[in-house]
């Protein structure tokens, strides 16, 4: 192995193209840690907000982003049980997944199916996390209950549509475009909404609302919360932070509540060890509900395409960065 890896760094604040691309020094390795050889990494809107540093976690300059990658170890350090070099794994990271390699925790790694692609398996945790901590841990989604999933079309909305669906709730699916609808209605929706249609609420009721969007569809969303839901507060990629009169809570008896999975896992071992088990299950069978839906694949050194396409909401499903 080389002394050194390429990885795109981000050493100033600023829009995608502030990222460069840069030789890093390899870090040795420590107990109960593996090096991967990264082959793909999942492109998630938190990604560009830490690179503009609007995210609520800043990591101090200069950094590598990035919070998910697909690859083969290379080698194991100290204490790690259970994998070996060569091994085909999913990564979940704190930071690093832009780049050719990663130090990662043992107990941060997931088998990749034989039957992804590495695209695929990178784009799996972020999204699929989230969805568990929003509709199982915090929102409670039950069987025979009504998911209505806005921004649908994204990785992380298709991530919704698909553990609702496997949940055996009915998801109901809104999306901006016929292609991101397209995408919703084959991860399991029963019914695909476009925004734009006047008074799409009709006589929705949904007993949970996920909701990585925030403006402009809260105001019209909040009309199909039917009394006693829950309308899980996931992201604002609209890019607006509505505001919400607590008369409308109080009229619809209703519950709003903050998703952050990457802290709750951090603060809740127990929840963390339960997402875990439960993505371990998501993955068993390989091409089951859940499956990854790539919207685009772009070099590692483009990073910055995927970032623009993934601000413009011009992404149907998850973009990826391959390394080659």
């Amino acid at each position: 192995m080389t002394s050194s890896y390429r990885a795109m760094h981000c050493r100033e604040l600023g829009p995608p193209e502030t990222l460069a691309l840069a030789e890093l020094p390899r870090p040795p390795l420590g107990d109960g840690e593996v090096r991967v050889r990264i082959r793909a990494a999942g492109v998630n809107y938190p990604d560009l907000l830490q690179v503009s540093g609007q995210y609520q976690h800043k990591p101090p300059l200069p950094f590598v982003p990035g919070f998910e990658a697909a690859g083969d170890i290379l080698e194991t350090g100290p204490g790690v049980a259970g994998w070996k070099a060569g091994d085909a794994v999913i990564l979940r990271l704190r930071g690093g997944a832009y780049a050719e390699e990663a130090v990662a925790r043992a107990e941060w790694l997931l088998p990749k199916p034989a039957g992804w692609s590495y695209a695929e398996a990178a784009a799996f945790p972020v999204a699929a996390a989230t969805a568990w901590t929003a509709l199982v841990s915090r929102g409670r989604l039950a069987a025979g209950e009504t998911l209505l999933v806005l921004g649908a079309g994204g990785g992380t909305g298709l991530g919704a549509v698909s553990l609702g669906t496997r949940v055996g709730a009915r998801v109901i699916a809104v999306a901006s475009s016929p292609e991101k609808r397209a995408a919703a209605a084959r991860a399991g929706a029963a019914l695909c909404i476009d925004p734009a249609t006047p008074d799409w609420t009709g006589n929705l009721q949904a007993d949970v609302v996920f909701d990585p969007v925030g403006e402009p569809l809260f105001g019209a969303a909040w009309k199909a919360l039917a009394p006693g839901g829950r309308w899980l507060v996931v992201g604002f990629a609209g890019g607006g932070f509505p505001r919400v009169p607590a008369n409308r809570l109080l009229l619809r008896e209703a519950e709003l509540i903050g998703v952050r999975a990457g802290e709750q896992a951090r603060r809740n071992p127990a929840a963390a060890q339960q997402c875990d088990a439960a993505l371990r299950d998501w993955l068993v069978g390989g091409d089951g509900a859940g499956r990854p839906q790539i919207g685009g694949i772009h070099r590692l050194e483009r990073a910055a395409d995927a970032l623009r396409l993934l601000a413009g909401r011009r992404a149907v499903g998850k973009l990826v960065l391959e390394t080659g």
